[in-house]
């Protein structure tokens, strides 16, 4: 698989690469180390995301304009002279959003490590579920063709794994990613400012809206479900950015007792898109797709019918449920 995603990349002249609505440490860092990659080996490589580019990660980008947005253009010129597509860390239809439009007739290869679901982008696929990261197999390609290496390569694929598993505390810290780590740092890649400019700062509206959020923190220490609402006026007083809630959910996820942590923000739209994180056996990337998302065995995301009150209510039922019978099955095991 990495030799034929790396010969569908050398042999194209022009790509377009994409990845989710709202990109991530992981999407963003392998979409910069890509394009940088691409173009070192003479392809013109374009990004070009269904949302913004995270401001948080511009720092990965060897040149800003590289980055083009999906509803100009100068966007749409490029994805209709392109001969490839490269969509990273996200294999599903929806998850491209108004991308999928410009990039429908392009020969297509999916860079990915979630598990498939049943609207899966079609071409060439490189995807591994047991990867740390995107990233890792981004660094896997890169590798089997020796390179070239340079620092915005280097740092934009040690961000994504840096992000993706937490900071390396999360269970898919493998020693592979440690490993590439430590290459990623024997390049060059400094650790300390990498998490100064991922984790170190943060603007003060940040803490507002997070002030505001945590006044709706509700917990059912009897299922071990703990929620938070991010509300909508809150996020328009203080001005926030989707940056901003970076992390976030990270808040009920670490109450103590909690199985499943959910946070729930209202979009533009009027749907409500919910962020699950798991601590113990339940598999939220099945939960999730029961509201038509998706993700990681323990993160995951949807975006679910409003109004508010009725998403919270049908998720977090739901939520209760599934960590029961993930209980009554580690029960019956245990028997």
């Amino acid at each position: 698989m990495v030799r034929q995603a790396r010969n569908a990349l050398l042999a194209s002249r022009r790509a377009v690469l994409t990845t989710h609505l709202n990109a991530d440490g992981d999407g963003a860092g392998c979409e910069a180390a890509t394009a940088s990659w691409l173009r070192a080996n003479g392809t013109e490589a374009w990004i070009v995301n269904p949302t913004p580019f995270p401001d948080m990660f511009r720092f990965l980008m060897e040149r800003e304009e590289w980055v083009l947005h999906a509803g100009s253009d100068a966007a749409r010129r490029v994805c209709e002279t392109a001969d490839l597509a490269v969509v990273l860390d996200t294999g599903e239809v929806p998850r491209i959003g108004r991308v999928r439009e410009l990039i429908r007739e392009l020969p297509t290869l999916v860079i990915d490590h979630h598990p498939p679901g049943d609207q899966s982008i079609g071409g060439v696929s490189f995807r591994d579920p047991a990867a740390c990261a995107t990233g890792e197999l981004v660094y896997d390609i890169i590798q089997a063709t020796a390179g070239p290496w340079n620092t915005f390569i280097a740092r934009g694929i040690y961000v994504a794994i840096l992000t993706d598993t937490g900071s390396f505390r999360f269970s898919n810290a493998t020693p592979a990613a440690h490993r590439i780590a430590a290459e990623l740092i024997e390049m060059g890649v400094d650790p300390e400012e990498m998490y100064e400019r991922v984790y170190g700062s943060a603007p003060l509206r940040k803490y507002r809206l997070l002030e505001r959020a945590l006044a709706t923190l509700e917990s059912d220490p009897e299922t071990g479900v703990t929620w938070m609402t991010v509300p909508a006026e809150a996020i328009e007083e203080v001005g926030a950015t989707p940056d901003d809630l970076e992390g976030m959910v990270d808040i009920p996820r670490s109450v103590d007792g909690t199985e499943v942590g959910l946070l729930f923000r209202t979009t533009s739209t009027g749907e409500v898109k919910v962020s699950f994180r798991s601590n113990g056996a339940v598999d939220v990337n099945a939960l999730a797709r029961r509201f038509g998302g998706g993700g990681h065995v323990k993160a995951s995301g949807a975006v679910v019918k409003g109004p508010l009150a009725e998403a919270i209510r049908r998720v977090v039922e739901e939520t209760r449920r599934t960590v029961l019978a993930a209980r009554a099955g580690s029960n019956n095991q245990g028997a």
